[in-house]
């Protein structure tokens, strides 16, 4: 069993699980990380990949000092990532527009921006005609414009792979294809029990995204956790159409990607893990689109795919330890904030596994057993 005895075992291989599993090898734990599929091959390689600390929130939350210290840990990580790995996450900080596109959406975004102007200047309301100016290609009949030059994008798929192959350089095993059946304490130890045999470690992360819930089931709690599906797809143009991300407060959003590619997603479908993309679903997200780049209909057809996303039952992740097991922590529920949220994610796990605590992050809102839903099986 030495050969198979970790300190660290880290049960789901996506964006968070490969953030955790670098900031801990990085400390010079023994990690393995056992991902059921590939790495990355769930929802952190079909995000759109924003950073939209300000975009996602216009009202008080606990997640927003994480998302904005989150947000600022990109350049450095991403300068990092690639001298450890050679892989470039496709930082891009040109900004967001966030748009509406009714006089409803208009009253909403105008609250957004009066909640960002008390605490960052750097928040602008645009009128129409600045805004085209800005990005000549967006409509002229948009309602309102909030210009939100601090939140930029990566590569989902990139930064998930080079987290993964950077905790590797640190002496990080990874299995691919290797699920957890269950789990048992064994004395101070626990013993994972996969489908390619056993192994045993001295703490367990459980980071397995939508599926996490259905772990936790085993060791005894149900937790308010559901899966959301999201439908994306890629077209293509002969030109850059647009610099910034463009975020619709209908849902719909625009990145531009390298080689003149847009990613246009997301739809949104709450509790269901089937992943076949829906001709209703890219037919809405085709129309939003268009309504925000008119252009668009002239793009070139690349490719739709489906994610799903790990939502909670107040919206929150949970980050912190499991109520019954020591040293069992748990680290899910980001829904689409996983990308933005996946460093910080890393280091607070990390310092809370080698005894640090969250230092002045109060982790108390992001608890298992913050709220009575979560119940004793």
């Amino acid at each position: 069993m030495n050969g198979n005895h970790y300190d660290v075992a880290i049960i789901g291989g996506g964006v968070v699980g490969a953030s955790i599993a670098f900031q801990l090898a990085k400390r010079q734990f023994r990690v393995i990380v056992l991902e059921k599929e590939r790495v990355a091959g769930q929802a952190s390689s079909a995000a759109g990949g924003m950073l939209g600390a300000q975009s996602e929130f216009s009202n008080e939350s606990p997640l927003l000092p994480l998302a904005l210290k989150s947000r600022a840990m990109f350049p450095s990580i991403a300068e990092e990532l690639k001298e450890m790995t050679g892989i470039d996450i496709g930082l891009v900080q040109k900004g967001m527009l966030k748009v509406a596109v009714t006089d409803e959406e208009r009253e909403a975004l105008q609250r957004h921006y009066e909640f960002w102007k008390k605490f960052d200047g750097s928040a602008r309301w645009l009128t129409i005609h600045e805004a085209t100016e800005m990005e000549p290609n967006v409509s002229c009949d948009l309602k309102g414009v909030m210009y939100l030059p601090n939140d930029g994008q990566v590569s989902a798929s990139d930064l998930s792979v080079a987290f993964a192959k950077a905790s590797i350089v640190y002496g990080a095993e990874w299995r691919e294809y290797t699920e957890v059946v269950n789990f048992l304490k064994e004395g101070k130890t626990y013993l994972l029990y996969t489908n390619h045999g056993t192994m045993a470690a001295d703490a367990i992360v459980i980071a397995a995204g939508a599926w996490s819930a259905q772990i936790l089931e085993r060791t005894g709690i149900s937790i308010p956790m559901y899966p959301v599906k999201g439908e994306c797809l890629f077209v293509k143009t002969e030109r850059p159409l647009v610099q910034a991300t463009v975020f619709a407060k209908n849902g719909c959003y625009i990145v531009p990607k390298k080689e003149n590619k847009l990613l246009i997603g997301a739809t949104s479908t709450p509790n269901t893990f089937d992943k076949k993309v829906s001709v209703q679903g890219i037919k809405r997200l085709l129309e939003q689109a268009q309504q925000l780049i008119p252009s668009i209909r002239h793009a070139e057809w690349e490719k739709a795919w489906t994610g799903i996303r790990p939502q909670t039952g107040d919206g929150l992740p949970y980050i912190g330890v499991h109520p019954e097991y020591e040293r069992v922590w748990i680290a899910t529920g980001h829904y689409r904030n996983g990308i933005l949220l996946s460093p910080i994610t890393g280091v607070l796990v990390a310092d809370l596994i080698e005894g640090k605590g969250s230092g002045e992050i109060d982790l108390a809102p992001f608890s298992v057993t913050r709220n009575s839903h979560v119940t004793h099986l």
